[in-house]
């Protein structure tokens, strides 16, 4: 770092992406995108839209912001639009947490919560995970604390039911929950109906995943209008035309488009049930998830090799060196000829006949 840099951010740990290497043309498992392209009225429409960049955006996109409202049957001021979730997860951070009200979350789970904790000084918990990987809701009741949490949870897979959402929810009235619903497509239950019951609930999701937008970076949060507002006056004083026309207009067609994306989100499910078990028969042990991608481990062969190994052969998935999980490999559910190319190089991998 450079002689410049604030010293309030000298022991930042930022958070890694999954990798993007460009040394050869890989199978590519790792990031959770959608194998499947963006519908053909997307990209019409962005064409279109193209050609107006001169012009600001919509600082309220109204218009998606409209479209999305309907899709979820709540009103447009229960909604924000972001740049990407991950934008709104930050603002959230922001608004509702300071040196006395931290944030909780699992201690296995998506790695940009504790990045946003550092990045905004806040203080905050992880709870560990049961030794299955599942999280116990009464670690989360009445704490005293902001709460998120990814349903299903990630790297894990693993979803709560809408009656373990309202418990924690319920009983920490006087503080923020945060449920991160980036793969709930994949086979969960949305929590955004609850947002109408409690005004302590904030529901964030995201287009990259299910809708095939990863690259066009647009997320969005659900809350009474009180959340929003506050969001909103973070937005402003950050970001105000946060959602460029380009990924506007895509947002909207998604959204008209939302059929084609349901209908991609089974393919995905039936496709992760056929990984599953086939990945199963060579003597593989995995999570129950809800999600795009399976989390899975083998006593044959430890996580990072087999992470390397695959990466040897043109094939990417994530491994993590946390402890807890180091054993395991995160793998993104493609098509069904990706996943037959992962099969097939696992099979010669175990020496399987």
């Amino acid at each position: 770092m450079s002689r410049f840099f604030s010293p309030r951010y000298s022991m930042l740990e930022a958070y890694t992406p999954g990798e993007q290497p460009k040394d050869m043309k890989y199978v590519k498992l790792n990031t959770n995108e959608s194998p499947y392209p963006p519908s053909p009225l997307v990209t019409a429409m962005v064409e279109a839209e193209s050609k107006r960049l001169n012009l600001y955006s919509d600082p309220e996109s109204r218009e998606l912001t409209a479209a999305v409202a309907e899709l979820y049957n709540v009103g447009s001021g229960n909604v924000l639009m972001t740049n990407g979730s991950d934008e709104v997860l930050n603002f959230a951070f922001m608004a509702f947490c300071d040196d006395e009200k931290g944030m909780a979350f699992p201690a296995v789970s998506y790695g940009f919560y504790p990045v946003f904790a550092q990045l905004n000084r806040i203080p905050f918990r992880e709870i560990p995970l049961r030794d299955d990987f599942s999280i116990d809701v009464d670690d989360y009741c009445g704490i005293g604390m902001n709460i998120v949490i990814a349903n299903p949870n990630a790297p894990t897979g693993l979803a709560l039911g809408l009656d373990d959402i309202e418990k924690i929810v319920s009983s920490n009235r006087d503080s923020v929950v945060i449920i991160d619903e980036a793969y709930i497509d994949f086979g969960a239950q949305s929590a955004v109906e609850l947002t109408k019951k409690y005004d302590n609930l904030l529901v964030t999701q995201t287009f990259s995943k299910s809708r095939s937008l990863a690259g066009a970076r647009l997320g969005f949060g659900i809350g009474s209008e009180e959340l929003i507002n506050d969001l909103n006056t973070i937005k402003y004083s950050t970001n105000p035309y946060n959602i460029n026309r380009m990924t506007s207009a895509a947002g909207i067609a998604a959204v008209k488009d939302n059929g084609y994306y349901m209908a991609n989100c089974k393919k995905i499910e039936a496709t992760r049930e056929y990984m599953s078990q086939e990945l199963k028969k060579m003597g593989f042990a995995m999570t129950d998830s809800k999600s795009n991608f399976l989390f899975a481990r083998s006593d044959r062969i430890g996580g990072e090799q087999y992470y390397l190994t695959l990466k040897s052969m043109g094939i990417l998935v994530r491994h993590f060196s946390k402890p807890e999980i180091d054993d395991y490999v995160r793998i993104t559910v493609g098509t069904r000829e990706q996943a037959d190319i992962l099969l097939s190089a696992t099979e010669k991998i175990l020496g399987v006949n």
